[in-house]
């Protein structure tokens, strides 16, 4: 079991990293609050956190607060919202990076919420198959599969999204 001052050092350590996962799956707004119920979780659970890789398990449990307090319409608004307002700065940007990655926004957005969160643990939050699976609760390989299926998916949404090519704001005189 973890004292007082080894569960200080695992918050300051994994605190920035769950709370990042919160904003991916369920936006900024409830982020914080995520954070507080997965680490009060964590603080009544602590003899049982696995010392060699906690972050699984950290994320694991933030996905478990998550899925308990704000099911599935809440949480998708909160993301949906998030996402469109990021896409909506980085379209005013000009700079061919940052187009790359508004697009690649705005498609990760018209994915349903599990490819969401199967994409952003692996590209976000650095994490392998195997940690990965354990925080959605599947076996390797079935998240191997369901991120193969996401990545493919993600792909076409982001060939339409550009084959889609940006709207212009106004139409001159000269072309009505």
């Amino acid at each position: 079991m973890l004292n007082d001052e080894e569960f200080a050092a695992l918050f300051d350590a994994y605190r920035p990293r769950v709370y990042a996962y919160a904003v991916s799956r369920c936006g900024r707004r409830l982020a914080e609050e995520v954070v507080s119920e997965t680490f009060v979780v964590v603080w009544r659970r602590r003899d049982v956190i696995p010392a060699k890789a906690p972050l699984p398990w950290l994320l694991g449990v933030a996905h478990n607060v998550i899925r308990e307090l704000y099911r599935d319409e809440l949480r998708q608004a909160a993301l949906d919202e998030a996402l469109r307002v990021w896409t909506e700065e980085l379209e005013r940007d000009v700079a061919d990076q940052v187009a790359e990655r508004a697009t690649a926004m705005k498609a990760l957005s018209t994915l349903s919420d599990a490819d969401k969160e199967v994409l952003t643990l692996v590209a976000w939050h650095g994490l392998t198959s195997a940690q990965a699976a354990a925080v959605v609760g599947s076996s390797r390989s079935a998240f191997f599969v369901r991120l193969h299926r996401a990545r493919r998916r993600l792909e076409a949404a982001m060939n339409s999204v550009t084959a889609a090519g940006p709207r212009p704001a106004f139409v001159p005189e000269e072309e009505k």
